[in-house]
């Protein structure tokens, strides 16, 4: 993902922050038109980029240290899902997701989403989905973002078709490769509003710079003397 980010970026140049900590995220500043803008990305290389406690505080923190600078936040998702298992369970991930969510949420900088390959569930929605006020939200093609993956949804779905078959394994292929074609079809997902366009990779930079001319003059006031209450 750096490698992206390098080549979208005015001269290569990312400053990425708190490089070695929860390396499944990668977040620094950057230029682009000669404007700093904020980057937020998930690292696939990393634990598949998903999130954990470590990483969305990381995210969340690097939302809010935006602000202030008024830096439009550019997010990039590669993110498979949130990281599963009862440590994170105990340790809080729901409540750390939460505050990654509420930092987006609360940010009234130009928001900027591109979905470079696979978006799955609620880590797909807090990393600065539509569905929380992003501005603008392109993919690249063939991008894959829905609530779960295919071969959990079919498990779910169709559980008692399987159970019935004397060919689980075939029948769950041919469900699989069905629910793949008909649900991650990228041109459905802007159908229905979820992402603004499918663009073509190469042009990344050229709509980033027109994006971001586009939002230049953004205005978007929070309630006076209204305090959100913060994920603690």
């Amino acid at each position: 993902m750096k490698k992206v980010i390098t080549s979208v970026v005015d001269g290569g140049d990312y400053m990425e922050v708190s490089a070695t900590y929860a390396q499944q995220i990668t977040c620094g500043f950057a230029r682009v038109d000669g404007h700093t803008i904020g980057i937020v990305s998930n690292q696939p290389q990393i634990l598949a980029g998903v999130l954990d406690i470590e990483s969305s505080e990381k995210a969340a923190r690097s939302c809010a240290r935006a602000m202030p600078l008024t830096c439009p936040s550019l997010r990039s998702s590669t993110c498979r899902a949130s990281w599963p298992g009862t440590d994170q369970e105990f340790g809080g991930i729901i409540r750390h997701g939460a505050k990654l969510l509420y930092a987006f949420c609360e940010a009234t900088v130009p928001r900027i989403s591109i979905i470079t390959r696979k978006a799955y569930g609620g880590a797909y929605v807090v990393m600065n989905s539509k569905s929380i006020g992003a501005d603008l939200a392109f993919a690249w093609p063939p991008p894959r973002s829905r609530f779960m993956g295919a071969s959990g949804a079919v498990e779910i779905v169709h559980r008692r078709d399987l159970a019935k078959s004397e060919t689980p394994d075939i029948l769950r292929k041919e469900l699989t490769e069905e629910y793949e074609e008909r649900y991650s079809n990228p041109y459905l997902a802007a159908e229905r509003g979820f992402i603004d366009d499918v663009i073509d990779p190469a042009e990344t930079r050229r709509i980033i710079a027109r994006s971001l001319d586009i939002l230049r003059g953004k205005r978007e006031e929070l309630p006076k003397r209204k305090h959100g209450n913060v994920p603690l």
